[in-house]
């Protein structure tokens, strides 16, 4: 008797299981922690529903037809557009028994080593960054967009341009053979995310102007809570990524951590020397945190440790400059980017992604030679390579861009047919008693038992008189 077939290694199997559970943490509880911490008092109940929900909702989406789109044989359809073969994976569930079966990508089939472990830790592995991603595009949409459209949009969405995104880039697709690089997500996620955000930010529309105006967090602590996880769950998200357990996932956790620490630092200074306050703030330091982890997410485990230090550093600087100065522009005034997902992922997703054409180093090798396959390692502009590389990166990230914009456009303009896409302003008065009935910090009538009626009710009803213990 055996507990496992010759093919799994338990060492991989273990680290991918772990790297995914580490990446989930980062879904829920930690974007639903920061994000619930960041936004208005009247908000935290949303935010974190709508977290908790578009996560449940991207699983049930994964495993019925989501996980073959990205990752599976190519769609054989409309055999005169032969395109197709180079966007899409066939939809297909992964309910059936044959899942514990060796996993495979057909289109990678030779170009990488066999993986070790089964179709179900592949499936799950990615199925946590398919989760998180519509999750980082809520912050820009959270505090106005219909609840009941978000859980509409999200399955939508994950299906007509997240997983797109993942085969042209991830699962052997057309820019996958063009030889774009995204280690961890930097286009297919965080580019796809700030694209997304901010398209759909622009067609929603704003939040109330005194919201806007009196944007003030509702509990920093929560908020720290959120983005130690977020940090330390990225070792999960950068270092599964290889599928194995081997060192080019420990320099991409350790470049990880270094990016991160310098991009945080980098944007500390720039707050301090350049802001127009000129004082350091803690959710400045958090954005110069999640920039970092972004940035060196499409290079982890392409660059060096030095090279992951300029990452951090530069991208920090553009992502600052972008917030304070971009930001401060016409158009993005006008568009209502709640938390300013188009800056921290949007920004630094291609930040991250055309430096990697520049950074890559030859000598981190992700595969060894070996079992007749040569192995795999990136070479950038700064290493003797041709600056074609960088080319490849941009019309990888434009692709990115101009597909998942005309998806949520086609998406929200359709909803908007049937159902507003926008709260009522009365509803927007009073947030989550509004939408849920619920507060995330309920008033001492409440928590005395002495509230009579729903919590609606109760903020518009006359005082009660006291009541004898």
């Amino acid at each position: 008797m055996l507990p496992y077939p010759d093919w799994l290694n338990p060492g991989d199997n273990a680290w991918q299981l772990m790297a995914a559970t580490l990446v989930g943490l980062m879904s829920i509880p930690g974007i639903a922690v920061l994000y619930g911490g960041i936004v208005q008092k009247k908000w935290a109940v949303n935010t974190m529903l709508m977290a908790f929900t578009g996560f449940s909702l991207v699983l049930v989406v994964w495993v019925l037809w989501g996980f073959k789109m990205g990752f599976g044989e190519p769609i054989k359809l409309f055999k005169g557009i032969p395109v197709l073969r180079s966007v899409l994976g066939v939809p297909h569930t992964i309910l059936g028994t044959n899942n514990m079966d060796r996993a495979s990508i057909p289109l990678l089939d030779g170009n990488m080593p066999k993986f070790n472990f089964s179709e179900t830790t592949l499936a799950y592995f990615q199925f946590v960054f398919a989760a998180i991603t519509p999750l980082l595009f809520l912050g820009s949409v959270v505090g106005r967009m219909n609840f009941k459209v978000w859980l509409i949009f999200v399955p939508l969405w994950s299906t007509f341009a997240y997983s797109v995104n993942a085969f042209l880039l991830w699962g052997g697709g057309w820019w996958a053979e063009a030889g774009a690089l995204d280690y961890s997500g930097g286009y297919v996620i965080h580019l796809a995310a700030g694209t997304t955000g901010f398209v759909a930010a622009a067609v929603i529309g704003p939040r109330l102007q005194r919201d806007r105006e009196h944007a003030v967090p509702n509990n920093l602590p929560m908020a720290a809570v959120g983005a130690g996880v977020l940090w330390l769950g990225w070792n999960g998200f950068n270092g599964g990524d290889p599928y194995f357990a081997g060192a080019d996932a420990s320099i991409a956790v350790l470049n990880t951590n270094l990016a991160t620490g310098c991009a945080l630092l980098t944007w500390v200074i720039w707050d301090i020397f350049a802001s127009k306050q000129r004082k350091p703030t803690f959710l400045g330091a958090i954005n110069g945190m999640i920039t970092g982890l972004v940035a060196i997410t499409p290079a982890a485990g392409f660059v060096n440790s030095f090279g992951a230090m300029i990452i951090g550093v530069v991208a920090s600087s553009l992502v600052w400059m972008s917030w304070n100065w971009l930001g401060k522009t016409r158009p993005f005034k006008k568009v209502d980017d709640t938390l300013g997902v188009f800056h921290t992922h949007g920004v630094a997703g291609l930040a991250g992604g055309l430096l990697v054409g520049v950074l890559a180093d030859p000598k981190v090798i992700e595969y060894l030679p070996g079992g007749g396959q040569s192995g795999f390692s990136a070479s950038g502009w700064l290493y003797g390579d041709h600056p074609k590389q960088i080319l490849i990166q941009l019309g990888a990230a434009a692709t990115v861009i101009f597909w998942d914009a005309l998806i949520t456009v086609v998406i929200l303009k359709v909803l908007g047919l049937f159902m507003k896409l926008r709260l009522p302003d009365e509803v927007l008065e009073t947030g989550d008693l509004g939408v849920h009935d619920e507060e995330a910090y309920p008033d001492e009538g409440l928590v005395s038992g002495r509230r009579v009626g729903s919590p609606v009710a109760a903020r518009t009803a006359e005082p009660a008189e006291p009541v004898d213990d």
